[in-house]
């Protein structure tokens, strides 16, 4: 049957509209209208079934060569020319217009404002690009990246736990902060460190104290050469670190730096007999002395990249720090010095060629002076990290000391150049020293040694009353296995004695200014203890060798002594994260005692000094350097040959006991 005019008007709009809603991706049962039937002949002249209906241009005429066209957007038909049914679909599927007076705006996605951790202080980063768009977000200060508040364990943040993404506060030295270099102070690279400190050191102790030269005694009547051996003394030191360089703070080398470190020193000294203090008896048996100095103040500058992975080549000028090996046998100072230094090797080699023209040292605190000690040292040497096997580095060194011929009396008013000992004639000693060292681990194995041969000449040593070339040897070595949380510990030292004072070779081993980290190191009475001996010392303070010299911070050096062999064995203990307990067993002989025996007009002195145990712990309650608690007791057991120097005529010597404890709060 024929469908009228009507109905097929109906039929065409109808099909005219499937065709736009398949082309836009509708689907009229989507909208809830079924879809109606086509006949599969409109379907195949349609194309339906292959492709989309081409697009309607707003130009009838066909567009020129090589240019699309342009598809425009369909126009609302008017309501009345379309079927009830589609209106729904239609009004969905095409929104309305938007007048371009009202344009629409963009929505730029901010991050949220949080701020970042640690205290910061003030950006010294000005803006200079505000946010424009939602892919990208300006942060120019790149050190002050913001962190959401995030409490890990819902504590609060406390001070006493190690804490992270904790907010920071100025007093709070333990997370992050900008006093402290870790945010820059200036822009993007200039940082500034301070750091306030203070060393709190109360120490008793026995040591032999011979009585006074002009026969007054603290005990009227008293006829024994050493009296009570009872001393205390405490020294304070407090410092003002400020260190301000340019670079990244971490990982690649500043480009200059600016340190200045004034210090105070306080000095208290308590003593049993007289004279100790000064040799004036009149002075008492109690002294105390303040001294201020400049122990830090130098320049740092880089010269030179040396490669691609951070190596370089710098200059340091002014008073400086320096160890000459891994545990300070040879020197380990404070000083004013020229030094070139540097890395190769994608930092696996390191180098150092220092110049020290050394200052006079403040006699009671050891703090330096501004006065020129007229003493010159040199040092070079290179450093192999990974050398013959992974874990262990070598070191090779050559040091030279220049002490020239020179006439000082310290400040407690007692001759410390040259000796008082011997001739008292003033003399200069040039040595050199060749040195080789290593110190690494092999697994659980670690392993420390260094050896040192000294050579050169002293134009006039005190003791031999002669010139006298200088020939001597030192040899240390150490090793550890670590077992858990407990280290054993199997140490030997040696150092050469001299064995005839009356020939003009000098082969007894003495340093230049050393404070080893070795067999005990502070928790040993030998290496601790400053023992006198008429005017000398047998062994000077934080030393191993018993080299007879006035001073280790004023004196020369003396290559005529009696020399030490020390083997010891210990045991360090981690007890717990915060608190470490050490032990240590030393035995103690001279390597030699002709010159022991000449300098004492005795017979015989036997080798044997005695037994050195010591035990001490170090405590962090913060889990960080700040504050530390370090404390120890000490004991020497004499052996003959410390009897034979230091027994009294009716009464021997006993044994020695010391103690310390050592504060140190930093900021």
């Amino acid at each position: 049957m024929r469908q009228s005019g009507a109905s097929q008007c109906r039929a065409s709009v109808l099909g005219i509209a499937l065709v736009l809603i398949c082309t836009e991706g509708g689907d009229i049962r989507a909208q809830g209208v079924p879809a109606p039937s086509v006949p599969p002949s409109a379907r195949a002249e349609s194309g339906a079934d292959s492709a989309p209906l081409p697009p309607v241009f707003s130009d009838e005429s066909e567009p020129r060569s090589g240019q699309p066209r342009v598809p425009e957007p369909l126009e609302r038909p008017a309501p009345g020319l379309r079927p009830e049914i589609l209106r729904r679909p239609i009004d969905a599927l095409v929104p309305p217009a938007i007048p371009e007076q009202f344009p629409r705006p963009e929505t730029i996605f901010r991050l949220p404002d949080s701020p970042p951790l640690g205290y910061t202080g003030a950006s010294g980063v000005l803006p200079t690009e505000s946010q424009q768009s939602s892919h990208f977000v300006p942060i120019e200060d790149r050190w002050r990246l913001g962190f959401p508040d995030w409490d890990r364990y819902g504590k609060g943040h406390p001070l006493t736990d190690d804490y992270p993404y904790a907010l920071g506060r100025v007093l709070d030295p333990h997370n992050q902060n900008v006093f402290k270099a870790d945010y820059p102070i200036i822009g993007q690279h200039t940082f500034l460190d301070i750091t306030a400190r203070s060393n709190l050191d109360f120490e008793g102790r026995m040591l032999p104290t011979q009585t006074s030269p002009f026969e007054s005694t603290e005990r009227p009547y008293s006829g024994n050469f050493f009296g009570r051996p009872n001393s205390f003394i405490t020294l304070d030191f407090f410092s003002l670190s400020m260190d301000l360089f340019h670079g990244d703070a971490a990982f690649k080398p500043v480009d200059w730096r600016i340190k200045l470190t004034p210090t105070l020193g306080v000095s208290n000294f308590s003593f049993s007999e007289l004279a100790q203090t000064s040799p004036n008896v009149l002075q008492g048996a109690t002294r105390t002395r303040e001294f201020w100095a400049l122990q830090e103040a130098f320049f740092e500058l880089k010269l030179a990249d040396l490669g691609p992975d951070y190596d370089f080549v710098s200059v340091r000028a002014g008073t400086q720090p320096f160890i000459s090996d891994f545990r300070g046998f040879l020197f380990s100072d404070f000083n004013r010095a020229i030094r070139l230094f540097g890395t190769r090797f994608s930092n696996r080699d390191q180098f150092n060629l220092a110049y020290f023209r050394q200052w006079e040292k403040d006699t009671n605190t050891a703090l330096n002076t501004f006065n020129d000690r007229n003493q010159n040292l040199l040092f070079a040497n290179y450093y192999r990290q990974d050398f013959l096997f992974p874990g262990y580095t070598a070191q090779v060194s050559l040091n030279y000391d220049n002490d020239p011929a020179s006439l000082k009396y310290d400040n407690n008013r007692f001759l410390v150049r040259p000796d008082p000992d011997g001739n008292f004639q003033k003399h200069t000693v040039n040595a050199g020293y060749f040195g080789w060292a290593g110190d690494g681990h092999w697994g659980r194995y670690n392993l420390t040694h260094q050896f040192y041969w000294a050579f050169g000449t002293d134009s006039l040593n005190p003791l031999a009353n002669r010139p006298q070339t200088i020939n001597a040897q030192m040899a240390a070595i150490e090793g550890s296995y670590d077992r858990d949380w407990v280290r054993f510990r199997l140490s030997f030292f040696w150092a050469s004695g001299d064995g005839n004072i009356n020939n003009s070779h000098a082969t007894g081993f003495d340093t230049i200014l050393d404070q080893p980290n070795f067999a005990g190191g502070p928790f040993s009475f030998w290496n601790r203890q400053q023992i006198p001996l008429q005017g000398v010392n047998l062994v000077q303070r934080l030393s191993l060798v018993p080299d007879l010299r006035s001073s280790k911070i004023q004196g020369q050096a003396n290559f005529v002594n009696p020399g030490l062999i020390l083997p010891t064995f210990g045991m360090d203990f981690e007890l717990t994260p915060k608190l470490k307990l050490i032990t240590n067993y030393n035995l103690l002989w001279f390597d030699k005692t002709n010159v022991l025996q000449q300098f004492l007009f005795q017979g015989n002195i036997d080798r044997f000094i005695g037994a050195d145990l010591g035990w001490g712990c170090e405590y962090r309650p913060l889990l960080s350097e700040n504050i530390v608690f370090i404390g120890g007791v000490q004991m020497l057991i004499p052996g003959q040959g410390f009897r034979d120097i230091y027994d009294n005529f009716n009464n021997r010597v006993g044994n020695l006991v010391a103690g310390f404890m050592n504060v140190v709060f930093q900021y």
